[in-house]
């Protein structure tokens, strides 16, 4: 028989948030992990608040939902509050009660930005990354570098000369701007709206873009990355990263580093063999000789590193694709190296669910 359509909604429910939530759902995983990372990273955590004054809202919550952000692909941190005030899964991962208020957006951000000076996403980062070597996921010895452009947010009508005394008038918050057949460097201009982002090509014929650079160090045995930067965009950016985040390794003896033919430069190889690091990298016979040896290139172990370095286009494709990294609403490069951090964190959760069992 036909059922009934009561349109009198129940003032009470007897079942809890936990309940509702599926057994096998994925976040079920990740939460387990983010909370063993949150209780290593608990001193941390309390360097970043006051012994006195009213409480703020518990960074353990913070972080859980600004992780919630990057899985869902949530634009703003307006629309992840409207979210989780409806959403029984977001405040199931959060840790928040049907009953529990949910955040002011303001609020929210602001407590965020005290996160971000603290640079805790790198700490989060770390904490991930140790739970995976203790489970013998990460290779202490092979590792593979790369970068990627990031879109700044910031227009081109933005970048303008930095001597320049009268901006244009016309058009009022968006004026018409006519910049062709003007040459326009870093060095004499500058975006008024980010002036840390660098007007910068990935390749000859490219269009130029306003963007950052961000870069991860990933080992080879599961592809998980072990560290992320992310910096102005210049020609050598990603060779100076590299060089920065491989000198972080406390690994004993000789490593291994993987990397495509840009990183095949005669400094950068030297650099590499002072700091005892092996390169492996792919070499660049275009229209001179590679800086890489030959005797380096006849291995076996250079031939898998050049097929495991492919593998560093997987977290930059998920963060661009899933997370917010196509083109970041944050501005300053500090604040898109805290994005980058979050975002990596967040793409080794959702790999290591499925590889280690909880």
């Amino acid at each position: 028989m036909r059922g009934y359509s009561d349109e009198q909604l129940g003032m009470f429910s007897y079942v809890s948030v936990e309940d509702r939530i599926p057994a096998d759902h994925p976040l079920r995983a990740i939460r387990k992990l983010v909370d063993k990372a949150l209780v290593q990273i608990s001193t941390h955590l309390a360097c970043c608040y006051s012994h006195t004054g009213r409480p703020s809202i518990a960074p353990e919550r913070l972080l859980r939902a600004l992780l919630l952000q990057v899985f869902y692909s949530i634009r703003s941190e307006r629309q992840l509050m409207e979210q989780l005030d409806y959403n029984l899964l977001y405040r199931w991962f959060v840790g928040l009660s049907i009953d529990d208020a949910v955040w002011d957006h303001s609020t929210f951000t602001k407590n965020r930005d005290r996160l971000i000076e603290k640079d805790i996403s790198r700490a989060l980062l770390l904490a991930v990354v140790e739970q995976a070597r203790v489970a013998g996921l990460v290779s202490e010895s092979h590792f593979s570098v790369d970068g990627t452009l990031i879109e700044a947010w910031a227009s081109h009508k933005s970048f303008r000369p930095k001597d320049e005394d009268n901006p244009p008038e016309a058009g009022g918050r968006n004026p018409e701007v006519d910049f062709r057949g003007t040459e326009r460097k870093n060095d004499t201009h500058a975006s008024v709206t980010d002036p840390e982002a660098r007007l910068y090509r990935k390749a000859a014929g490219k269009e130029a873009k306003l963007s950052y650079q961000g870069h991860v160090l990933m080992e080879n045995r599961s592809g998980l990355v072990v560290d992320t930067l992310a910096t102005l965009s210049s020609g050598t950016a990603e060779r100076e990263a590299a060089l920065e985040m491989i000198n972080r390794i406390t690994t004993e003896g000789a490593i291994t580093l993987g990397a495509d033919k840009g990183f095949d430069c005669e400094a950068f190889v030297a650099d590499l063999r002072t700091a005892n690091v092996v390169p492996h990298i792919a070499q660049n016979m275009s229209n001179r000789a590679s800086a890489v040896p030959d005797e380096i290139a006849a291995t076996e172990a250079y031939a898998v590193s050049l097929k495991k370095r492919k593998m560093c286009e997987e977290p930059f494709g998920w963060g661009k694709a899933i997370g917010l990294l196509r083109k970041v609403k944050l501005r300053g490069v500090k604040q898109v190296n805290w994005l980058v951090q979050l975002t990596m964190c967040s793409f080794n959760l959702v790999k290591m669910r499925k590889l280690i069992t909880i």
